[in-house]
């Protein structure tokens, strides 16, 4: 057993959890919907992130959703911050060996359609890895050779789906595609990024996703949309904007992600 795993069999004494729930910019309320929940810094766990964005709290949270127990990292390391596509390996690792099957990612990203507005929820259908980086990378990694072709699994889609139906949400569905950052993208680029088939662009979730299926973890992710990407509106883009706009729509976003982890949950 692992040393970080031993604090959280410690620290939550016959907790378990199916289900992980990775929270980004502007989902951080999604930890208020927890009951009987057990917080525990990232900083003692071993190989856990240093959290270094606002919005990012970096803790680890266990309690129930509904009845449900499930696992929540709130907050990521980005590979802006230090250049590593690996920030996120030690967690996803300690998460695997505690009992979760399943990764439920969320993120802030910009649109490059009109068509899906800032507030809204992108469902990711695949992604676009234009920095071409990967957590499989180095000395002491095995098995690189990860099929992605199902990155985001598409039964976990269709229930996510149903459950935005189900609840009269909009869930739109479409290509992401990850920029290294942390400067927004030019208008050039964006034009490149609309030519290349992608529906939305942000600085994460890719190097997760790889390595949850390289863990064998099955991987659904959502991106609430904070703005329209560069050239597209005439808003001046920044953190600040991207995190007061995540926050305006935030109780909505958490709303939806709690249906839909409840259904995953219940169907995966």
């Amino acid at each position: 057993m692992t040393p970080a795993l031993r604090c959280i069999r410690e620290r939550a004494p016959g907790a378990g959890a199916r289900v992980a729930v990775l929270l980004g910019s502007g989902w951080g309320g999604f930890t208020q919907r927890l009951a009987a929940a057990v917080r525990i810094p990232y900083a003692e766990l071993d190989g856990f992130p240093n959290a270094g964005v606002a919005g990012h709290a970096g803790e680890l949270w266990l309690g129930r959703l509904g009845g449900i127990e499930i696992a929540v990292l709130a907050g990521r390391r980005h590979v802006y911050e230090d250049g590593r596509a690996d920030g996120m390996n030690r967690a996803l690792h300690t998460l695997r060996d505690f009992g979760c099957r399943v990764l439920v990612q969320t993120n802030a990203a910009g649109s490059l359609d009109p068509a899906i507005a800032p507030g809204s929820v992108l469902l990711i259908a695949d992604h676009l890895n234009l920095v071409q980086r990967s957590p499989l990378q180095g000395p002491g990694c095995s098995e690189r050779f990860v099929d992605l072709a199902d990155a985001y699994d598409p039964e976990l889609r269709a229930l996510a789906q149903a459950a935005a139906r189900r609840g009269a949400t909009p869930l739109h569905e479409g290509v992401y595609a990850w920029m290294l950052g942390p400067q927004f993208e030019t208008p050039a680029e964006v034009r490149m990024l609309r030519a290349l088939g992608a529906d939305a662009v942000g600085m994460s979730t890719v190097p997760e996703t790889i390595t949850a299926r390289r863990l064998g973890l099955r991987v659904l992710a959502l991106s609430l949309i904070t703005n329209l990407a560069a050239g597209l509106s005439s808003h001046r883009l920044s953190h600040a904007h991207t995190l007061q706009q995540a926050q305006a729509a935030g109780d909505a976003a958490c709303a939806l992600l709690a249906d839909v982890v409840s259904a995953v949950a219940r169907g995966a």
